[in-house]
Parts: C-alpha cells; sequence; structure tokens
C-alpha cells in the first residue's frame, strides 16, 4: 500500500465513522389533514415540527432529522396502519400529534409496545394520563380534565348552573363531556341533559333545538373543530342566544374564531394553553409560522407540536441515540421544559405535561385592532392546578 493510499484508506474510516456517530431521527406528523381538525393541526402541524428541527439546530450537532406526515382520516384503523407501517418499516422514531381521541388511544399501544415515542398535542382524552398512560408517551397540551375544570368550573361559579350538551359521539367527545359534566355537579350545577352527534354533522338544528326544549342556561359543545364552528354558527342563526341561554364552547381555538368572525363569536369564553399574541416568544414565533401556512397565525395545537418536538430532539441529544423510546421519553421527564412558547415547566411520572393554562374571552368587533386580534386574557390558571392531581388519574406509573 502506498502512502496516498494508506491516507485515502485513513479519510475513508474517519468518514464511516463520522457517519456511524451520527444519530438519525425520523418524526412522523399523523394527524387529520382533510376533516374538522384540518386548519386547527394539518400541515400547519408539520410546519410547527419543522420549525422545532429548525431551532434545534441539528448542523451544529450529530444528528440528522427528518419529517414526514400523513392523513389519519379520523379513523382509528387508518391510524393504526399508519402508525405500523411507520414504526416497522419507515424506521420511524416518534409519532407526534394525532388528534381524535378514539385514534390516540389506538396508536398510544402501538408505540408502546414497538417501544418508541408518541408525543401527544391535539389529541385530549385525560386517560392518556389515566389509566391508559404509558412510558413511551408525553401528553403536552391540553387535555379534557383541564378543559372541563376551567371553563366548567367558572361558568358554574358565574351563574351558568344547568347544563345540556351537544357531544361529538367519539372518545374526545364523551370524556370531556363526562369531565365537564362532573365539574358542573361538582360545584353545585346540574346536567339536564346531552345528546351525541356524528363528527363532522353539517346541520346541527333538531340538536339544538333539544338544548333548547331543556331550558338550560348553558349548552356546553363537548366538539371541536369545524363541528364547534358549525354549531357555533347555527346557535347563532337560531337565536338561542338571545333567548337567554350561552353556549359553552368548551374546546375552541382561534382557527375557530376566525372562521367564526367576531361578530358571531364575540364573548365566547374558553380555556387554552398558547394564545399567540400572548409574549413576546409566541408573536416571534407567529410571525414565522404564517408565511408556512395559510397566513394563519398557530392553534395551541400546533404550537404544542412544536415545543414536544423541540424537547424530544434534546433528550435525544443528551442520549446520543432515538432507539429506546422508554429511555427517551425518561430523560424528557428528567429534564426541565424550557421553550419561547409556553415557558418553563415539567413532565410528570404520567407524562403529562405541565404548564399555565389561561382564560379567554373573544373581543368584540369594535375592541378588535385587526385581524387575528381576537382574545382577551380573563384569568390565569397555574399550572399546579390546571391539570387532574397526579394521584387522582390511576395511571399505573405513579408509584405509592
Amino acid at each position: 500500500m502506498t502512502f496516498i493510499q494508506y491516507l485515502a484508506f485513513v479519510a475513508l474510516i474517519l468518514v464511516s465513522s463520522s457517519v456511524q456517530a451520527q444519530t438519525t431521527v425520523k418524526i412522523g406528523v399523523l394527524n387529520d389533514m382533510s376533516g374538522p381538525y384540518a386548519d386547527s393541526a394539518g400541515l400547519g402541524a408539520v410546519a410547527a415540527a419543522r420549525l422545532a428541527v429548525e431551532d434545534f439546530g441539528t448542523e451544529s450537532k450529530a444528528i440528522k432529522v427528518e419529517v414526514v406526515s400523513a392523513d389519519h382520516q379520523n379513523k382509528p384503523d387508518v391510524g393504526s396502519n399508519i402508525a405500523r407501517v411507520w414504526l416497522d418499516v419507515d424506521k420511524v422514531d416518534v409519532i407526534v400529534d394525532v388528534p381524535n381521541s378514539s385514534v390516540v388511544l389506538a396508536v398510544n399501544e402501538i408505540v408502546r409496545k414497538k417501544n418508541k415515542v408518541l408525543l401527544v398535542s391535539s389529541g385530549a382524552t385525560s386517560e392518556l394520563t389515566g389509566s391508559r398512560c404509558s412510558p413511551n408517551t408525553v401528553h403536552w397540551t391540553y387535555d379534557t380534565w383541564a378543559l372541563a375544570n376551567a371553563t366548567g368550573k367558572v361558568t358554574v361559579k358565574s351563574g351558568g348552573d344547568t347544563w345540556f350538551f351537544i357531544t361529538a359521539d367519539n372518545a374526545f367527545g364523551h370524556a370531556l363531556a363526562h369531565d365537564t359534566a362532573s365539574v358542573v355537579e361538582a360545584n353545585g350545577g346540574k346536567v339536564l341533559g346531552e345528546v351525541r352527534v356524528p363528527l363532522n354533522t353539517s346541520d346541527f338544528s333538531s340538536f339544538l333545538l333539544q338544548a333548547q326544549q331543556s331550558k338550560a342556561k348553558i349548552i356546553g359543545l363537548a366538539n371541536g373543530g369545524g363541528d364547534t364552528i358549525n354549531s357555533i354558527k347555527q346557535a347563532a342563526e337560531f337565536g338561542l342566544t338571545g333567548s337567554g341561554q350561552k353556549v359553552a364552547g368548551l374546546r375552541v381555538l382561534v382557527t375557530d374564531v376566525h372562521s367564526l368572525g367576531l361578530r358571531t363569536a364575540q364573548g365566547l369564553t374558553f380555556t387554552e394553553s398558547f394564545y399567540w399574541d400572548r409574549t413576546d416568544g409566541s408573536r416571534a414565533f407567529a410571525k414565522r409560522f404564517a408565511p408556512l401556512y395559510k397566513g394563519n397565525m398557530p392553534t395551541e395545537l400546533q404550537a404544542g407540536v412544536y415545543a414536544a418536538v423541540l424537547h424530544y430532539l434534546k433528550a435525544v441529544e443528551a442520549l446520543k441515540s432515538a432507539a429506546d423510546g422508554k429511555a427517551v421519553v425518561a430523560k424528557m421527564k428528567e429534564m426541565p421544559t424550557d421553550d419561547p412558547l409556553f415557558g418553563k415547566g415539567s413532565i410528570r411520572a404520567d407524562g403529562r405535561k405541565v404548564h399555565d393554562m389561561y382564560l379567554f374571552e373573544v373581543k368584540t368587533p369594535d375592541e378588535s385592532k385587526g385581524q387575528w386580534d381576537y382574545y382577551r386574557q380573563l384569568a390565569i390558571i397555574p399550572a399546579a392546578e390546571a391539570f387532574r392531581p397526579l394521584r387522582e388519574g390511576n395511571c399505573p406509573l405513579v408509584g405509592g
């Protein structure tokens, strides 16, 4: 072997070692890209994941990241099949977002069995940190318990003590109505009735008529996305708001308010964990996000994807591997969370990401200073009070 050949051989070894040392991470954003949650999550969540990768700065680290995405069509079988192919064939390390509680509960079990990671932003069911908790899952943004506890308690204490629920007929809707009913009754209120409505319903007139006939002071909308938009619009057209009954949107997002318009949405109160115009960090993120997604401001669901992916990558960097999902989630729980959208926080033993929540009210058209200036903050729900107490969830991961 000549000296030149020797140098070439050494260079090849060094290059091979460098390649072998590099950690490859594949992120799969799984959500609804064509149905009622497409605007609130959809391709905007993919954009948020890519912004997180950009801000993590893989060029200066020995980590190569790829982001893929798919539409689960709000069908548990479709979502499960995508998850299995991603994990078994495409070597995806972490599945992110997953609206629709029926889908996310199915994917939760698959990820646990495959020992990968699930970062939930849009999926709402509090069962993810209850009896169905997993050492491979982190529930980031919000859940049905948090929404019910904040909005339900405030509404009852302000005089809205009789309720009728219009509920999405899926795991999310059932959980949200159940959790809210429990809060209403615990605070001295009564539930006068409930009607369950198929997902993606266009005509709510018969359901609104039942709500009107119940004489309940509060019509609780235990639904989301396009279903929330349609039910609020039709409640206004039906004249319910002028009859002394009030509509409580239990999960309202900034894209819903944008679709409704301030004239229809004004006065709605609801709970969220993020608003694009709340801090300098959220405004800076929104300025970068909007050009990537139809000029929209980010929802809390898209913000949750960004923050969860950023923290996940920090944990992978600390471990120098994404191979063992349970180990990555354990590292995520060990490390304090800190990002420009949610600030400082932590992840509990049950997988619940803990941060402040906020009670907002939609401004009137006269109060708004321009497009997307929609919210007025009414109250802060401190992190310690915002989510279900750790020992009340019956999560098997919580000892003692």
